[in-house]
């Protein structure tokens, strides 16, 4: 108890583990944000064939380092805007597309 006082008083408190998601980017047309299409796949509950199911989601990039066709990791953080709740973290691969 006295530790985490302490750490707190220094103001260098740990957060919890942020979710984490790698997709791919379908669009940097807007300043400071692209659209990421996360890809999963889970097994049918019926069928027990594995479905893809793909969901998209806007993330802040502050830099404009992303591209489309890159492959990227992407953090959830506070509310930035009324549909960006993710950010950039890193471009994991670079699209060989021109």
């Amino acid at each position: 108890m006295a530790n985490e006082a302490a750490s707190v008083q220094e103001g260098t408190r740990e957060r919890g583990v942020r979710q984490e998601l790698t997709g791919i980017v379908t669009s940097a047309k807007m300043q400071k944000t692209i659209v990421v299409k996360v890809i999963r796949a889970v097994q049918h509950p019926l069928y027990h064939r594995v479905v893809r199911s793909a969901k998209k989601y806007y993330a802040h990039d502050e830099t404009r380092e992303a591209r489309v066709g890159d492959t990227v990791r992407i953090v959830s953080t506070r509310p930035l805007s009324k549909l960006k709740r993710w950010r950039l973290e890193e471009v994991v691969a670079r699209s060989t597309r021109a």
